[in-house]
């Protein structure tokens, strides 16, 4: 039997040309609270939110792109390695050891979005997958493609994520929203024309959509889209933070 982890998002990691700027900038923005990865030879900070460990930050070095890098959750990392890259996927990092925690892996998907998978080991203490509410949390997340069905097909066919909605994007496009199961939306694949490459952008939930922009302003990021509305009376915003990078979020407006 699968583990309720197998298939899911699980972990997010930012790489930062500027680890420490970006961790005060996420603690002012996000409430994180940071210590040390101890990770030998890697400026690794882990980020958490009400306690709970959610996302690791790291100073890039010599070629690694900066961005932010989700970790969907399996069971079997050499099985899902070898069916992913069967399936069109380009190995970025091979299969490598974190001490204490388990073992990942790194691709780009068949469209070129990168990915990584996390499988944790016996006997570690794995995440539990946060409810809407909890401030800082990971709770949204969207591909932004140039191949919409070919992306669905690949994550459907390898951690089987259901249809769950469509939202229409204009006369033809529409907003493919998936979940863990086919009853609830847990993130979004779409085809979006504007996007420089494909990647997958994170939204992080807020207590208060709007204080969330001021401290964002003030704290050196911009804002280059909303506050915009969407279903559940839920708000988003994308942004840069003070090194250029995009993250995204939502949350209730107007409430504490």
């Amino acid at each position: 039997m699968a583990s309720p982890l197998n298939g899911k998002f699980v972990w997010y990691e930012l790489t930062s040309p500027d680890a420490p700027a970006a961790r005060r900038f996420f603690a002012e923005v996000l409430g994180w609270d940071s210590r040390d990865g101890t990770v030998p030879g890697i400026d690794y900070s882990l980020m958490s939110a009400a306690g709970t460990d959610v996302a690791g930050l790291m100073a890039k070095m010599d070629d690694m792109p900066a961005g932010w890098l989700g970790y969907i959750g399996v069971d079997d990392l050499d099985t899902a390695f070898a069916t992913a890259i069967g399936a069109g996927a380009t190995p970025i990092v091979p299969i490598n050891p974190i001490p204490g925690v388990g073992r990942f892996a790194i691709l780009l998907d068949p469209t070129g979005a990168s990915l990584g998978l996390l499988d944790y080991a016996e006997g570690f203490t794995k995440p539990t997958l946060p409810t809407m509410g909890i401030q800082g949390n990971g709770w949204w997340r969207e591909l932004h493609t140039k191949d919409r069905e070919k992306a669905f097909a690949f994550y459907s066919g390898q951690f089987g994520w259901a249809e769950a909605g469509r939202m229409p994007m204009g006369p033809e496009e529409f907003y493919q929203i998936f979940g863990y199961s086919a009853e609830q939306g847990r993130g979004a694949v779409f085809n979006d024309h504007d996007a420089k490459s494909p990647h997958w952008l994170f939204y992080f939930w807020v207590d208060n959509i709007d204080a969330t922009q001021a401290k964002l302003e003030a704290a050196g990021g911009k804002v280059v889209n909303g506050p915009m509305q969407v279903p559940d009376n839920t708000w988003i915003i994308h942004a840069l933070d003070p090194q250029g990078i995009l993250f995204a979020v939502v949350g209730k407006r107007g409430e504490k």
